[in-house]
């Protein structure tokens, strides 16, 4: 071989081929790290295009169910109650989470202030709703669904006050600690939903709705809202521990 002549094949410096070994190695944990990524967020996607099925046809049904004939009181109470619950909160709470649909193109801050205005517009439906179906009656919260109904609107109120020092953590930092305020917002909120789907599925149970739709569509309407609430609360709770974990740390 002649003096000047170099072997191609062959890599005089070591450190040179550690590094490209080290290169190669970190290359492939980050494609190995965005396939995971990309996996959770095909499955995150996926579960919230399912809730959004969910309230689409449980919400659907439920006004359809309502208009069947004379808007009176009792029918006028599903329809706040459902569209405050089911869909505006419901909303409101996937909104803020990853993957969401109709949010992803949002700035954070803007997450925010449609969240604000969804829960408060829901809770205000869901409370007047509420309050209208027990104007009409001369005795309330005697049944399964009053009762949850009744959870579900408290902590709808208290939420909703939660929340507005939640948003102006900051202003009210001296008064209360921004986090604090967080973890019981997000807590109230999960039980509030949580409570309005119960209460939900005991109405559907009910002789009347019964009667209409029949007992398997019934049945699949309960499912429905079991499936959604328990979809739509796995972030928010999520969110409640890691909180919590970092606070008491």
């Amino acid at each position: 071989m002649p003096p000047n002549a170099t072997d191609t094949d062959f890599n005089a410096d070591p450190e040179i081929n550690i590094n490209n070994s080290k290169h190669i190695n970190h290359g492939q944990q980050i494609t190995k790290e965005n396939t995971n990524n990309y996996a959770l967020n095909i499955f995150q996607s996926s579960m919230n295009l399912l809730a959004h099925i969910l309230i689409g046809a449980v919400v659907g049904v439920s006004i359809i169910y309502s208009f069947r004939g004379e808007l009176s009181a009792f029918y006028l109470h599903i329809v706040l109650c459902v569209i405050g619950y089911q869909l505006l909160m419901a909303e409101a709470i996937i909104g803020l989470c990853p993957n969401s649909g109709w949010a992803d193109s949002l700035t954070f801050v803007d997450k925010r202030r449609a969240h604000t205005v969804m829960q408060v517009v829901g809770s205000a439906l869901a409370i007047a709703g509420s309050i209208i179906m027990a104007l009409t009656k001369s005795v309330n919260w005697d049944t399964l669904h009053g009762q949850f109904g009744l959870v579900a609107m408290v902590f709808t109120a208290v939420s909703l006050v939660n929340g507005l020092t939640s948003l102006y953590a900051y202003e009210f930092r001296k008064c209360l600690s921004g986090n604090l305020s967080k973890i019981t917002h997000i807590c109230f909120g999960i039980v509030a939903f949580v409570t309005s789907g119960i209460s939900l599925c005991y109405g559907f149970d009910k002789g009347g709705f019964r009667n209409w739709a029949t007992p398997p569509l019934a049945y699949t309407m309960m499912g429905f809202t079991a499936c959604f609430t328990f979809i739509i609360i796995i972030n928010p709770t999520i969110t409640f521990f890691n909180k919590s974990i970092r606070v008491f740390k």
